[in-house]
């Protein structure tokens, strides 16, 4: 394993941890839209969460996260990686961001369903919460 992505690894914060998510979200269906990144880079300079966060690290963050998605087992690592930076409180944020993202460019690819599934499990978000955030975003991203 790179030394500079091991050490990114141990000194992810919890700000960097949601941008893995939203960054995952887009990029695990091959292909990370104009709107999933505008979305993300919207999220990041508007949400209380990202408050201190210097903007101009988020391509380096999301490179990062890039790198480890791109080893085998990347997908897991990454999980793991946004599990263990992740405080309890933020489980549910996470996931809200998740959706956000996914819901960004209208359509919801199968891989990006199941990734959310797997961010589900891996932050133990209940399926009556999770099913609320999804029903919020399926009214604000509605068309006509």
């Amino acid at each position: 394993m790179d030394k500079a992505i091991a050490a990114t690894r141990t000194a992810v914060s919890p700000q960097e941890a949601l941008i893995y998510v939203m960054v995952t979200l887009s990029a695990v269906d091959r292909e990370m839209t104009d709107r999933e990144l505008r979305k993300i880079g919207d999220i990041v300079n508007t949400l209380p969460i990202f408050g201190g966060f210097d903007t101009d690290r988020l391509i380096h963050v999301a490179e990062a996260c890039g790198a480890i998605t791109r080893e085998a087992d990347g997908l897991h690592e990454v999980l793991t990686v946004i599990a263990t930076a992740l405080p309890k409180k933020l489980h549910e944020t996470a996931y809200a961001l998740a959706v956000e993202v996914a819901a960004a460019d209208l359509h919801v690819e199968q891989e990006e369903l199941r990734f959310l599934e797997l961010l589900r499990d891996v932050l133990d978000v209940d399926g009556l919460t999770a099913a609320a955030i999804e029903r919020g975003a399926r009214a604000r991203y509605r068309t006509l």
